[in-house]
């Protein structure tokens, strides 16, 4: 699927006969990948526990299986440099982020802006991948991540955020709600984008 012209018009040929990665090998460079979800439903945490419990079963198993279909995934470098965290494992343990993929995508807003932000060494360290796609919006349209983003390029966080917090996971029902909604309509319309492309 990610078989495709980059932005600068050179083709991104992944070879998938590689045990549980994909590989790139060209001009443009050697490239090891893996898939990472970007629809982390928190169903399965402990500290989630007593809020996710507030729902029927059948509402909980319904968003985690759409959080299970092709729109709730990304490819990230899967090689570690310096023998240090790679993006997947970065997003997933880090206290601002812990796997929201808006915030996530913030971080990547921020590191093609030059910005500072939680994920930004971790980024830096891959920068010959997303040198591949030019700037913030070579990145969104490459991975048919439109639909997170409005016109000015501005992100559409599933929960209201100002600055990065200690705790980016929902708070209480309602707050889950919210990032339910806003999580399942991303993945709804990724699908609808990947099935059309």
């Amino acid at each position: 699927m990610w078989s495709k012209t980059l932005p600068n018009g050179k083709s991104f040929i992944l070879d998938i006969s590689y045990p549980k990665i994909l590989y790139h090998k060209s001009d443009i460079g050697e490239y090891f990948l893996s898939s990472d979800s970007i629809g982390h439903t928190y169903s399965k945490m402990k500290i989630m526990r007593d809020i996710v419990n507030q729902f029927s079963t059948q509402d909980i198993k319904r968003f985690y299986s759409l959080a299970s279909t092709i729109g709730a995934y990304i490819i990230f470098p899967s090689n570690m440099i310096d023998n240090k965290m790679t993006i997947n494992a970065a997003r997933g343990v880090n206290k601002y982020i812990k796997d929201r993929f808006d915030l996530s995508l913030l971080c990547i807003k921020y590191y093609y802006e030059g910005k500072d932000n939680p994920i930004a060494d971790v980024l830096k360290r891959y920068s010959f991948f997303f040198d591949l796609f030019n700037d913030f919006n070579g990145y969104v349209n490459f991975f048919l991540l439109n639909d997170l983003i409005d016109q000015k390029e501005n992100i559409k966080y599933f929960l209201p955020f100002k600055e990065f917090e200690k705790d980016p996971l929902p708070k209480n029902k309602s707050e889950y709600l919210n990032y339910m909604n806003g999580l399942s309509n991303f993945i709804k319309s990724r699908n609808f984008k990947i099935n059309s492309f």
